[in-house]
Formats: structure tokens, sequence, C-alpha cells
């Protein structure tokens, strides 16, 4: 049985001055587990990961981990618990790469505590496993959009937090390096039992990658659950308003979303593999 925090949303509201993003959500994380968040702009997607990770307060409801309003657990404790990658992370100027990882070491050290070897072994670690180890002494602020993301990446790992969440973590990387991050943040949920929370707008990525998906249509969860059961042609037409068909991807039998051209009447049949498919077992 895994022992994970648990991490969830009770009656929760949030949003703006005037405005509601989301009202009255319910959701509960699976602990150990990858769950993908899905669904079109603006339908709360980013507000609801900004309120797990205690960055807005509910303007009513609660979240909970392990049953405790977040609210009220110290700082220090919630960021050794739960690590944030925000979509639009920004660094001071000058700042190296180096650098920038070993802040993810902060809530494991008090205010006199000296740096020790299990840091310094952590910042190597996350660099490695984001293939920024070569930039580690470059300025932040002079490295492209895509290592820019690896690095930030590498903060949040060196954090080495037991939930981990990230909005749209593969914005700017090429589709090689999205894989890479995405392959590597399902190894975090099954080798090391971390409980990882994605937004992602690549509806065949999260199909293929999530061990759960949530789908969002105008701040309210329309479906819950594996990608086969939830991700179907009715559920990405309200969800996206999207005309699509659904079918096994011939290469991970995960679910496989195909827009369909707006006017198009003639759509083929879906394509069937015959025979077993050896190559991309998704588990």
């Amino acid at each position: 049985m895994n022992d994970a925090p648990r991490l969830g949303a009770r009656s929760a509201a949030a949003g703006y001055p005037g405005r509601r993003v989301i009202a009255g959500l319910d959701l509960d994380i699976e602990p150990g587990r990858l769950t993908i968040i899905i669904g079109a702009n603006a339908c709360g997607k980013s507000t609801l990961l900004g309120i797990l990770a205690r960055l807005r307060t509910p303007l009513e409801g609660r979240i909970e981990l392990d049953g405790e309003d977040v609210a009220g657990i110290p700082h220090r404790r919630f960021a050794r618990t739960v690590g944030l990658l925000p979509q639009h992370p920004t660094a001071p100027d000058g700042v190296t790469v180096a650098e920038l990882v070993a802040r993810g070491r902060h809530p494991h050290r008090g205010i006199f505590q000296r740096w020790t070897p299990a840091d310094a072994a952590r910042v190597d670690e996350a660099m490695a496993r984001t293939g920024v180890t070569a930039l580690a002494g470059r300025p932040v602020g002079d490295l492209s959009g895509g290592q820019r993301q690896r690095a930030w990446i590498a903060m949040a790992l060196a954090q080495d937090p037991r939930i981990l969440l990230l909005d749209e973590p593969t914005t700017f990387l090429d589709l090689a390096h999205q894989l890479d991050v995405l392959d590597l943040l399902r190894d975090l949920s099954r080798t090391r039992g971390t409980t990882v929370v994605v937004v992602l707008h690549d509806l065949n990525l999260a199909a293929r990658y999530a061990d759960d998906l949530v789908v969002m249509r105008e701040g309210r969860i329309i479906a819950h659950g594996a990608p086969a059961d939830v991700l179907t042609e009715e559920t990405v037409a309200e969800a996206l308003g999207l005309r699509a068909l659904v079918m096994p991807d011939p290469l991970t039998g995960a679910p496989l979303v195909v827009p369909v051209p707006t006017g198009d009447d003639t759509v083929a049949p879906p394509f069937v593999p015959q025979g077993p498919v050896k190559r991309g077992n998704p588990t």
C-alpha cells in the first residue's frame, strides 16, 4: 500500500474579484500516481493547481493534505512535502543553473544549517536527470527556452518532494525533450512513489503517460479516471468543443485523439492494427 501523503480539494472555489474560475470543486489525487489535468484554455486548470500548491487561497472550501487543511500547515513543512513548478517561473538576474537548482534544497535546511554532501548529491542528481549538468555555470537568463525549462525542472526535483505539481512543464521543449520530461515524471511516480500532478495541453501525450486523467470544463471536473475510461469522443467534444475520433494508439494502446476537420462528413473508420504490437508498452 502506498504511504504517500494524500492531496485533495473539498468544495473548493477560487478565482479573482468578481469572477470565480472554479467553484464547488472536489478532487482526490491518488498517491504515487501520475495525474494529468487537461481541458480548454481558461477552464481553470492552472487555478486548480495554484490552490493545490497553496499559491492561492480558496475563496470557499479547503485544500487538504492527509486530511489536514493546508492553511494551517507551516510553510517549511508544506514545502518539504509539496513542490511546484509554475507555468512562467522567473529567476534573479545572473543566477547560474547550479545556484537555481540548489534553491530546491532550501526547505530541507534550517536557517543556520550548513550545506551538506547529501544536499550536493541531490542537486547533482537532479541536474544529471534533466540533462543540465554541462550548463551548471551558465546564467539561467542566457539559456534557450528549452534549456531554461529543464533547469527549473531540475530545481523542482532537487527539492525531493513527495508530491510534485507542474504547470505545463513541456512548454518551450521540442517533442524529443517533451517525451524525456514525461518519461522522467512517470519514472518518479513508479520508482520513487512520488505523486505527480501535471497540467498539460497535448491530449495524446496526456493519454499516453497519465495513470489518471482529470478533464475540466468551465471550472468543473467533467471526468476523472483512467485515460481509456474517460477520454472518449463525447468527453473531447464537451471539454474542448472538438469533433474527433478516439481510437487505440497502434503503439501503446492508449487512447489516440484524431481531430476531424470542420465540415468533414466523410470520416474513415478507425485504424485497427492486425495482431499484437510489441513496441511502446505504456506500462
